[in-house]
């Protein structure tokens, strides 16, 4: 554009034409301290009251650490996510681009290694331009905008708002930006001063630094730039959102060919290059660096407990503001124990039986798994998209983890907070059994019983020492289809998931005894608030999945205990993080104690062993290892479960309504199909085979231990009660039976099938 003669240089003499240059400068506020004291001081009693402001100002320039994203990375080092405020990543002066370097310095400040932080001739110059023509040029040098941006950093993590930013400065703003600038250039070198510039600068959005924006705009390093995208970039630092190549390409593109001008002007290029570059459109490749769990690259759930759990822990700051900021701006590296393999695997599985475009968006499924003998999360994945909003299949809410961390509300952890877990609560109460010293092959009666209102079971936890049926009806535990089972061993029992062969057994023993064992592994109740884990609510329908909720991670957490036989560890996530400048913060050990003797564990392995040797796993394929688990449907068939697990792994699979606790999933559509019954043996289970089948070998497994042969030897029964009846004492009476004689038909399959699934008949 020609440059428009100014009228006053036209017909004003010398003088008016000092004036002019004197009066629009002060205006302008471009003279600051590098021309306006010198002038000052000449003019008598204003000079001293100027210079005096000048000299108290800060003569030396606070530089706090940059804020830089954090990483979460898996056990393998892949990243999970990045979390950021400000997306930068520092490089130092010899890994950017020499044509980037070229092209800021033709734009902003071709004087740059010639001034002492104040150019006067550059001022100069830019007040002559400014008079002399419509155009608008600055005259701050780059140290003066490294100042001005580091003391805009530091308002902004303050939050105290003490930085005017452009446009709107004063007299007083620009002489401490000039004083700081001449005192920077004391203490700093020239090439420090544009390292640290070139860092810190914004060039769109949350994108700081040309290393970020060279990523952002081209997906390139900030090394490789090539003169036209080194020109653009010099030229969107004067207006990141005037000059936006996305927002104003147009305008975008007017500045960098105006930056290449001045790159021949400068002699950085030649015509030959000027030439070419100038032909050249934008050539953008827009790559996002997606800040958050959002934008995980993989474990968005996992990504988001992680978050929760550093943003719970004083470690990290007193305060959660604090811990907020040293989260999202201490550039902190947060390696993790997700396994990759495995989580991949456990996703795809979960997608192909449960996809969110293919089901109901009611139904949830969910898989974590856990390593026994360490407590290392390996898995956690599940078939909601992680997205905030109400669109069908997004959530961001964690359906494998409790509510809040030990139970105390002031540290969230983002979940639901479990579900009632339905038969997969029995092996407790087969380990109450044993527990109380009786044997797995011992037979019970499985026919149906009513235990009428007031009848009375040994609970020692409990006030008064016993649970008593409040009413106002009897206390009747139904089989699948009110089938009437006779008599079976209790090793039987957990293998078909009898709910009658369980509460005989629990009726026989104290009742506390199960909810004992289960907290001692680690189950506790998903929605504890109190402060603490809580126990679940001890009461018959209990032990068959009824009443409290649990989380995946709680239950998985127990049965990898079983799977180390006894030995239980806290769950961990986290293995080391470190901040970018060297902070290393204190991550939870391994923290393990033997909650059960380990004769005990290998008894209950002993008989969910017998799940999937000739109970409702049995059809599973999951290659030639060694493998208990047990199935769970709730009462509504609202929830289903497997547990998987050995020495090398336990996975909890969930399957069920997140939405709607007491509604079936018998009429919803899952994975495309609408299953008229459904249970934990016919979407749960297969989920976790076809996660199984994608990792062979991956996690190998000791051949369980065999318990004490006390634990196995078969017992008739001493004591046995006639279906239907009840006693006041909660023992049944003494009529024997025959194992086997009125079990289901030849044909029936086992466990959890349709013809023989948990049936909790009192869950609600």
């Amino acid at each position: 554009m020609a440059a428009r003669k100014s009228p006053i240089f036209d017909t004003a003499t010398t003088l008016g034409k000092m004036i002019a240059f004197l009066g629009i400068s002060a205006l302008s506020g471009v003279l600051a301290a590098g021309l306006l004291v010198p002038v000052a001081a000449a003019a008598g009693t204003g000079a001293s009251a100027s210079i005096q402001f000048f000299e108290e100002l800060p003569a030396e320039l606070e530089r706090g650490a940059l804020a830089q994203p954090s990483r979460i990375l898996a056990s393998d080092g892949s990243l999970i996510a990045t979390l950021y405020e400000e997306n930068r990543q520092p490089v130092t002066l010899d890994q950017v681009s020499p044509n980037m370097v070229n092209a800021l310095l033709a734009i902003e400040d071709a004087r740059f290694y010639d001034h002492g932080g104040v150019d006067l001739q550059g001022i100069m110059s830019a007040v002559v331009s400014n008079v002399s023509s419509d155009t608008t040029r600055g005259a701050s040098t780059i140290t003066q905008q490294y100042v001005n941006n580091v003391l805009i950093d530091a308002s902004l993590q303050s939050g105290d708002g003490s930085v005017t930013f452009s446009g709107g400065k004063t007299l007083g703003d620009k002489l401490r930006e000039a004083k700081l600038a001449i005192a920077v250039e004391k203490e700093l070198s020239k090439d420090e001063i544009l390292e640290g510039y070139l860092n810190i600068v914004p060039f769109t959005g949350t994108t700081y630094g040309v290393q970020a924006a060279s990523r952002y705009f081209f997906n390139v390093e900030a090394a490789d730039l090539n003169i036209q995208q080194a020109a653009l970039l010099a030229g969107v630092v004067n207006g990141p959102t005037f000059y936006s190549p996305e927002l104003n390409p147009e305008r975008s593109l007017e500045r960098r060919n105006l930056v290449l001008g001045a790159m021949l002007s400068n002699n950085h290029i030649t015509q030959e290059e000027y030439d070419a570059a100038v032909a050249t459109d934008l050539g953008l490749a827009v790559t996002p660096t997606l800040s958050g769990c959002v934008g995980a690259e993989q474990a968005p759930y996992f990504c988001d407990y992680v978050t929760h759990l550093i943003l719970n822990d004083p470690a990290y700051g007193e305060t959660l503001e604090a811990r907020q900021d040293t989260l999202y701006r201490a550039g902190l590296t947060i390696t993790t124990t997700l396994d990759p393999a495995a989580q991949t695997a456990a996703q795809t599985a979960i997608q192909e039986t449960a996809g969110r475009d293919s089901t109901d968006p009611s139904v949830g499924h969910s898989m974590v798994s856990i390593e026994p003998g360490t407590g290392n999360i390996l898995v956690m994945a599940q078939n909601t998209r992680y997205m905030p909003g109400t669109e069908p299949g997004d959530s961001v809410l964690n359906f494998n983890v409790d509510l809040y961390e030990g139970g105390d509300p002031a540290k969230p952890l983002g979940g639901v907070g479990g579900f009632q877990p339905g038969s997969t609560f029995k092996p407790f109460a087969v380990g109450g059994w044993l527990e109380d010293g009786r044997a797995l092959n011992t037979v019970v009666n499985g026919s149906k019983k009513a235990y009428p209102v007031g009848d009375r079971w040994e609970a020692s936890c409990l006030q008064n020492g016993y649970w008593e049926n409040p009413g106002p009806e009897p206390y009747e535990p139904q089989n699948y289809g009110d089938i009437n089972y006779g008599n079976y061993s209790v090793l039987d029992g957990l293998a078909q998931s009898y709910n009658t062969i369980t509460m005989e057994t629990a009726n026989q023993i104290d009742l506390c005894s199960p909810f004992q064992i289960a907290a001692d592994l680690g189950v506790h109740d998903g929605k504890s608030s109190e402060g603490e884990y809580t126990p679940l609510q001890v009461l018959p329908s209990a032990l068959i999945g009824g009443g409290s909720e649990v989380s995946p991670m709680s239950m998985a957490t127990a049965y990898a205990a079983l799977g180390a036989e006894g030995l239980t560890c806290e769950p961990r996530a986290l293995t080391e993080v470190v901040a970018v400048d060297g902070t290393s913060f204190p991550v939870p050990e391994q923290t393990c104690e033997q909650a059960i003797p380990e004769e005990l564990a290998r008894g209950i392995n002993y008989a969910t062993e017998a799940v999937m040797e000739r109970g409702s796993g049995q059809l599973l394929e999951y290659g030639d290892v060694p493998m208990a688990g047990k199935t769970g449907t709730n009462d509504d068939r609202s929830q289903t479960w497997f547990m998987g697990y050995n020495s090398g792994m336990a996975t909890a699979s969930w399957l069920g309504n997140w939405k709607a606790n007491s509604v079936s999933l018998s009429d919803l559509q899952i994975g495309g199909q609408i299953y008229e019954e459904i249970d934990g043996a016919f979407v749960a289970a297969p989920s976790w085979e076809r996660f199984m089948q994608q990792i062979p070998g991956l996690y190998p497994a000791e051949e369980f231990v065999d318990p004490p042969q006390r634990m196995l030897n078969a017992q008739r029964p001493t004591t046995q009660t006639q279906p239907g009846n009840g006693n006041q004492t909660g023992r049944p009476g003494n009529n024997q039976g025959d194992p086997g004689n009125s079990g289901p038909p030849a044909d029936a399959p086992p466990g959890d099938s349709p013809e023989d699934p948990d049936n909790n008949e009192d869950e609600d």
